[in-house]
């Protein structure tokens, strides 16, 4: 089990975030930047983010997982008075992050020129469905409508089914990926010239730009990409094959070397001068033929087997895991890709979670807190920046909410 160390540093120590950004998206951004060092400020509403109410079992396992290392203070951001103390904060920052609904911070007295003025270095991170401009930008988006605008939902499922969506949060958490190196990106123009500079981070832009060459594709041939359920349209084999025992594998054998090592493994070398299978193009063709020896071969045998038996063969092939096969997963543990955390809310008192993404030699991320109370930090950060009597005041008016004192569950 991994400990939390509140002395740990990472390459971003120094750089504070502003972030009043909601859900994944935003969320994912801040986690990255806090994972590596950064001083993550989330401003949450009095009824916390949006992402606190995704419970499991009374557990908010979402918020746990992606508001590691972050701090929070809450806010009633409806109050002009909580808007002048964010203005106050943004003069101390170095990264800004919202997600309202395009106008909304400006609404709130909170617009980007009005905050560069205020501290011109400052970077701010927009984040919406589908941009600052464009005939798209006051409507309402979440990634779940920019998985299926984008092209993905279309390719993604069987041919005689429906369009499938992603069972995962995969357009916000490619908005925050992407959001966390823009942030840096910005960050580093700004901290060499002094210039700070606004950045329109859209739902939408980073799942076209994972869904690339489609566009030329299509514009190539003059046909759209259809379903083709685990198989490739651009190698042959590849595919997942139910073994024996009712579990599943995955298999690809993407060059012409990998391809006869597999023909080779499933004692089937004539294959190989075979015309129908003899290059990509003519698996391609043929593809279920293939698909159909190769999936005998597999379903006569169980997966432990079907492993050990490919992996010999140094053929790339690979089991389809589930949560539970991960959390018993020798290699997942070795790695860290998956750690443990102390939490009292868990079973065990512990809660699992990914590990550091990305990983870097000389500054490794830092497990420093775990994710915070609602309004943990009250205290530390408004202290500094209002004063005693001030910060006392604006928690009798209800502007800052009490919450601070509530007792961390695994403290």
């Amino acid at each position: 089990m991994k400990q939390f160390d509140p002395a740990a540093r990472g390459a971003l120590e120094g750089v504070r975030v502003l972030d009043l950004a909601r859900l994944v998206a935003g969320n994912t951004l801040g986690m990255v930047l806090a994972d590596h060092g950064a001083e993550v400020v989330k401003v949450e509403p009095p009824e916390g983010d949006t992402l606190r109410a995704w419970k499991v079992k009374g557990v908010e396992t979402a918020w746990k997982s992606w508001c590691r290392n972050k701090k929070s203070i809450c806010l009633d951001l409806r109050n002009p008075e909580a808007q002048a103390v964010v203005r106050r904060l943004a003069g101390e920052a170095a990264i800004f992050v919202e997600s309202f609904r395009p106008g909304v911070l400006e609404r709130m007295g909170l617009a980007p020129e009005v905050l560069l003025a205020i501290n011109p270095a400052l970077v701010i991170v927009r984040i919406s469905g589908w941009g600052q401009d464009g005939p798209y930008r006051h409507k309402p988006g979440f990634g779940t409508l920019v998985e299926g605008y984008s092209g993905f939902a279309a390719v993604n499922g069987f041919a005689d089914r429906e369009p499938v969506l992603p069972p995962m949060f995969m357009g916000d958490c490619y908005a925050g990926i992407y959001g966390a190196a823009s942030a840096t990106i910005a960050l580093r123009h700004a901290e060499a010239t002094g210039q700070g500079q606004v950045i329109d981070l859209s739902l939408i832009d980073p799942m076209l730009a994972v869904m690339d060459p489609q566009v030329a594709n299509y514009r190539l041939t003059g046909q759209t990409k259809r379903r083709t359920g685990s198989r490739s349209t651009n190698t042959a084999p590849r595919n997942a094959y139910r073994c024996r025992d009712d579990s599943w594998v995955c298999l690809s054998s993407s060059t012409q070397g990998m391809t006869e090592k597999l023909l080779r493994a499933i004692d089937r070398p004539e294959l190989i001068e075979d015309p129908r299978f003899r290059t990509n193009p003519d698996r391609l063709q043929h593809w279920q033929e293939l698909d159909a020896i190769i999936g005998a071969f597999i379903g006569a045998r169980d997966k432990a087997e079907v492993l050990a038996h490919f992996d010999a063969a140094g053929v790339t092939i690979g089991p389809i895991m589930d949560a539970a096969d991960l959390l018993q997963d020798d290699y997942v543990a070795e790695r860290e890709a998956l750690i443990e955390v102390p939490d009292a809310d868990m079973p065990g008192g512990v809660v699992p979670m990914h590990g550091m993404v990305p990983r870097l030699s000389a500054t490794p991320g830092v497990l420093a807190r775990p994710a915070p109370c609602l309004g943990e930090h009250n205290d530390e950060i408004l202290g500094g920046v209002l004063g005693e009597a001030e910060l006392a005041r604006l928690k009798a008016s209800g502007v800052v909410r009490a919450a601070a004192a509530a007792v961390r569950a695994d403290a």
